[in-house]
């Protein structure tokens, strides 16, 4: 079935502030009064900068967006700091960036920007072309990314077999916007809270380009995956019958943005070179209030809920920020202890809302380590980009002289020693609990490719030290069960037939 909508026409003739101009993309708003100065949608792709607000209780917020090298100094993130750390003088968007080999990789960023917008610059020459003509008139906006492929796979998006991967490519790098904006269609979402089409799209766009694409694995694609396994979580019957609207909007909400303007390091790394965002955080949380609080700077930029009544709208605010600040890894036993005493005193009532909201916070957390619950040929992929990304924060503390990371130091790990124990001490606790509250296909299926997964890497770990250790001696055989590489000469556990 082909979706349309019906858009309203773009207040292309309204004039740019001069205060917006001169601050070459800042925009600045106190959290009790509306956005004002927002850009001109035109200018959508050239938006950059910084976003500052003052909240009502005298915090000072400030929220840097790191899109831009213009708000920076060569000497720093913020030319006003003062620092002695050599860290300070590395751009965050410079660390994962290879060197580039002829012409080609130095025109394919400007050229990608390009392409992400197409969508969005075709709507806009079809609203000058249509101004004044009745609104009654359905422009399809995302017609040619529908099309072929990537629209069979929407029809799957509810299959855990989901290959983001292949739907990143089929969208031309757009799988967060796409993905996002069909399944709020799909929940009928946009109808229900009337959400302006045009503010929508390009909330969604400066989502996915606030992601850095730089990053080996916190990127807009893992955000996409994420925003998918988090909707196969509000599927299941426990929760489908039990989610409100409201629920389901801030639930993908917050996948989508639960790592916004990652930098590709760590907590205690921001922590340990004194970084402003640790200082503004005090040390807690770090990540994850900064996610929240740029999702909300996008929020008020793009006046997504300005229509609804301020306390409302506040109120989204305020619970986008609990559920992404409940994906923050050091606070995982605090959840798992919670969730197990829960359903140890079989207490969850689903018609309770702060019940509902903590099984939101659950069911985020899954989605966000969900990975080596993913078959092998995804799972994988993903074990192999988070590592890269360790990998590369622990490069940069050797060449800084900083004691590095656990986990960090490509010298002392492999990607499959790491995974082993991630699967062990924090993946598998956290599924078990849930597949206890939601005994379900999906919850068997995840947890047999977790088996498998981890039976995979411990054959390539043992594979590797024979190498290592020369020929094995005649008669040595493999252990009973153990993998010899991919999945595909196992089993396939019970309930992953599902798609």
């Amino acid at each position: 079935m082909e979706v349309c909508y019906q858009l309203p026409v773009l207040p292309l003739d309204r004039p740019v502030p001069k205060h917006v101009l001169s601050r070459r993309g800042a925009i600045s708003f106190s959290s009790s009064s509306s956005l004002f100065g927002a850009p001109d949608p035109r200018q959508l792709s050239q938006r950059r900068g910084a976003i500052s607000y003052d909240s009502s209780d005298q915090t000072a917020l400030y929220i840097r967006m790191l899109g831009d090298v213009r708000v920076r100094s060569q000497v720093g993130f913020e030319p006003e700091r003062r620092s002695s750390h050599p860290y300070l003088c590395i751009d965050f968007r410079t660390l994962h960036t290879r060197p580039s080999s002829g012409s080609t990789s130095a025109e394919s960023s400007p050229e990608r920007r390009v392409h992400r917008l197409l969508s969005f610059q075709r709507y806009l020459h079809s609203s000058r072309l249509l101004r004044g003509i009745p609104q009654q008139i359905p422009l399809h906006i995302l017609d040619e990314d529908y099309t072929g492929q990537a629209r069979c796979m929407l029809e799957k998006v509810g299959t855990w077999n989901f290959d983001i991967f292949l739907f990143d490519r089929l969208t031309n790098g757009n799988s967060l916007i796409t993905l996002t904006l069909h399944l709020l269609n799909q929940y009928g979402l946009v109808e229900l809270f009337q959400l302006d089409m045009l503010k929508l799209w390009r909330f969604l766009v400066m989502v996915q380009e606030d992601y850095h694409s730089d990053n080996p694995y916190h990127n807009a694609v893992h955000a996409a995956d994420v925003t998918q396994a988090m909707y196969c979580f509000m599927q299941e019957p426990i929760l489908a019958k039990s989610l409100t609207s409201c629920d389901i909007l801030l639930g993908l909400l917050a996948a989508a943005t639960h790592d916004l303007d990652h930098p590709g390091v760590n907590q205690p790394f921001l922590i340990k070179t004194d970084h402003y965002l640790a200082t503004l955080y005090r040390n807690n949380s770090v990540l994850e209030n900064h996610h929240w609080k740029s999702a909300v700077g996008l929020l008020r930029e793009t006046g997504l809920f300005s229509h609804l009544p301020a306390e409302d709208s506040l109120n989204m605010e305020r619970e986008l920020g609990s559920l992404i600040l409940a994906t923050d890894i050091s606070r995982q036993n605090d959840y798992l202890c919670r969730f197990r005493r829960h359903l140890d005193q079989d207490n969850l009532c689903v018609s309770n809302a702060s019940h509902r909201h903590f099984l939101l916070q659950m069911a985020l957390k899954c989605a966000d380590i969900c990975n080596p619950c993913r078959p092998w040929e995804l799972s994988k992929q993903w074990s192999e980009k988070v590592t890269d990304e360790f990998f590369q924060q622990g490069d940069i503390e050797k060449k800084h002289k900083l004691e590095v990371s656990p986990v960090c130091d490509r010298e002392m790990n492999t990607v499959g020693n790491i995974q082993i124990g991630f699967m062990t001490y924090v993946v598998e606790p956290l599924f078990a609990e849930w597949t206890r509250f939601s005994d379900t296909r999906l919850s068997h299926t995840m947890m047999g490719h977790m088996r498998l997964n981890k039976a995979s890497w411990g054959a390539l770990l043992r594979e590797q030290s024979s190498v290592a250790a020369g020929p094995s001696s005649p008669g040595t055989e493999p252990e009973d069960g153990a993998a010899t590489g991919g999945s595909s000469s196992k089993e396939i556990p019970q309930g992953s037939r599902e798609s």
